[in-house]
């Protein structure tokens, strides 16, 4: 049975998770959520062990003037001695001639429900600030007394909660993003509330191989997203004192808008990672641009776990 206290904490979370209604328009996305979920739920920092360094760069529709372009870092670290994390993370997000900057702290507490069974519970607040460059009009007519070169910007407050259930071969989560904008009028400045809930499982008991599949759904007002994931990273075995090496892993992602995620990494050594991932669809006007996605993961050993080292799936 799970103690009184962490049951009505637990409550209290999916209530306010249930409790936030969903506005349009869209969050930052990226296909590399699947390595590191704390763009949208900061409750998933909870890493024991070492610093975690995250950092990715994605190129959306190559070809297209003033497709997006997202830059994204994350540092976090974990407290035995509090059994709390902290981190920070910086996006900064280029669509056309506007460019959106979301910096924020990240705070998540881990209960023990029992033996291999944890509940983490996690917040973020920072800023949201989007400004219209307008320098960069390109107007057919100079000076056309119809565009608005004085420029403007936006910025509010931010924040994100959510929660996150982890054993040892699965994880379930929900969370919701950008709560301040429940209350504010649908803009072209404001990015809006998203709610994400997902389950997956892992498994890194082999000498040869780990492995990872999931689900993760996506919903803004108007607009759900489901998407299926697969990786398998390859391993070889190093001696019971070492334990098995990554080597590099492959993967694939379905979404239901009609869209495919290529997924794939190299292990430059035991705590240093390069990712890249390739986006196609079909039915789109986009279909024929790629999208690129690079990553840099990069772990700061605390303390070293005996039995299979530090697995990346956490």
């Amino acid at each position: 049975m799970m103690p009184a206290k962490t049951n009505k904490i637990l409550i209290a979370g999916v209530f306010i998770f249930c409790r936030f209604i969903a506005l349009a328009q869209t969050d930052v996305g990226t296909t590399s959520h699947w390595y590191n979920r704390a763009n949208y739920n900061p409750a998933s920092i909870i890493r024991p062990g070492y610093v975690y360094i995250f950092s990715n760069v994605r190129r959306q529709w190559v070809g297209v003037d003033g497709a997006p372009t997202v830059y994204n870092l994350q540092v976090s670290g974990f407290s035995e001695n509090h059994n709390s994390a902290l981190g920070i993370s910086v996006i900064k997000d280029d669509i056309g001639v506007t460019t959106a900057l979301n910096p924020s702290l990240q705070f998540a507490h881990r209960a023990k429900l029992k033996d291999n069974l944890n509940l983490s519970l996690g917040l973020s607040f920072g800023v949201y600030s989007r400004r219209i460059n307008a320098a960069a009009y390109e107007a057919d007519i100079v000076n056309d007394p119809a565009v608005d070169y004085s420029g403007e910007k936006y910025i509010s407050p931010d924040a994100n909660f959510g929660l996150e259930v982890q054993d040892k071969h699965f994880i379930v989560g929900l969370s919701a993003t950008h709560l301040f904008a429940i209350w504010k009028p649908d803009d072209q400045f404001l990015i809006t509330n998203h709610h994400y809930a997902y389950a997956y499982y892992k498994n890194s008991d082999s000498e040869m191989f780990n492995i990872t599949a999931g689900v993760n759904v996506i919903n803004r007002k108007n607009l759900t997203v489901f998407e299926g994931t697969a990786i398998i990273r390859f391993k070889r075995p190093s001696g019971l004192q070492k334990g098995p090496t990554e080597l590099f892993d492959l993967g694939l992602t379905v979404r239901s808008v009609n869209q495919f995620t290529a997924i794939t990494g190299i292990n430059i050594s035991r705590n240093l990672r390069i990712g890249y991932t390739y986006d196609f669809g079909f039915g789109s006007s986009f279909s024929n641009n790629c999208t690129h996605e690079f990553i840099l993961e990069y772990r700061l050993p605390i303390r070293y776990i005996a039995d299979n080292g530090y697995p990346w799936y956490n």
